[in-house]
């Protein structure tokens, strides 16, 4: 069974987090619990909390009207006592450093697609180590993720059993890329989401972040189901990955 290679966490690392409302301001805090000192967090979303996110999402009434991804860096960077870097501003105009995690909790395609552009190139060269791409993505009581590095197929080490580039999530699931912004989205498309999704969806991210840290995540891809009540894991192994999209694979 192959892993995924983690040599990204042998030394300092960043880990950053792109939309910090239901899953993301949940995963935020996650990860203020899980990394090690040697990681950076940096939270990006140019949105601001609003009254309708009260219920589902990790913020309170006194941060109506501020930026979400401000709101969490103050208060979790007093709560767990680590520094904990922000953005206000879109993810084209914010530095994203590499070795680390990119980890995608936002809600439609040019978003994703934004993640892809932005992460061509940079989290999967020949001469550094290998960073990872999470994408988080949920719907009423279900959800998924996906984990990628590259544009451009799949590499591995037999010896080693290690994978060090997997495609980008929009890659495995290129429909994702279609999803429609919520504003753009008829009230009778969009979905009323359960109250505890966000929540489920931010622990599976975090314990994939935990497994890629210590080096043994064996998964490509995760489906939550809240209704059935499972968690069905996609290993990452060849016939996998060329059952899922007949890609390329490279030794």
């Amino acid at each position: 069974m192959y892993k995924l290679d983690n040599s990204f966490a042998e030394n300092r690392f960043m880990v950053t987090v792109v939309g910090c409302g239901g899953t993301g301001g949940f995963t935020a805090e996650g990860l203020c619990r899980l990394l090690p000192a040697r990681a950076g967090l940096l939270l990006i979303d140019p949105d601001r909390v609003e009254e309708r996110n009260l219920t589902r999402q990790n913020f309170c009434r006194q941060d109506l009207g501020k930026f979400k991804s401000e709101a969490l860096a103050l208060r979790l960077a007093g709560r767990y006592e680590r520094a904990i870097a922000y953005s206000t501003l879109p993810l084209a105009l914010t530095e994203v450093k590499v070795p680390g995690l990119v980890i995608g909790c936002v809600d439609n395609g040019p978003a994703r697609g934004e993640i892809a552009k932005s992460s061509k190139d940079r989290l999967y060269t020949s001469y550094t180590r290998p960073s990872w791409w999470i994408d988080a993505g949920n719907g009423e009581s279900y959800g998924q993720v996906l984990i990628g590095n590259t544009d451009r197929g799949a590499i591995y080490d037999s010896d080693k059993e290690t994978f060090s580039a997997l495609p980008f999530p929009t890659l495995q699931r290129p429909e994702l890329l279609s999803q429609a912004p919520p504003r753009e989205q008829g009230c009778a498309q969009v979905a009323e989401q359960g109250p505890t999704i966000n929540q489920a969806m931010a622990s599976v991210v975090v314990e994939v972040v935990r497994r890629l840290i210590e080096g043994n995540c064996h998964w490509v891809q995760l489906y939550l189901d809240l209704e059935a009540g499972t968690l069905h894991p996609v290993l990452a192994t060849l016939e996998t990955l060329q059952k899922i999209m007949g890609i390329k694979i490279r030794k």
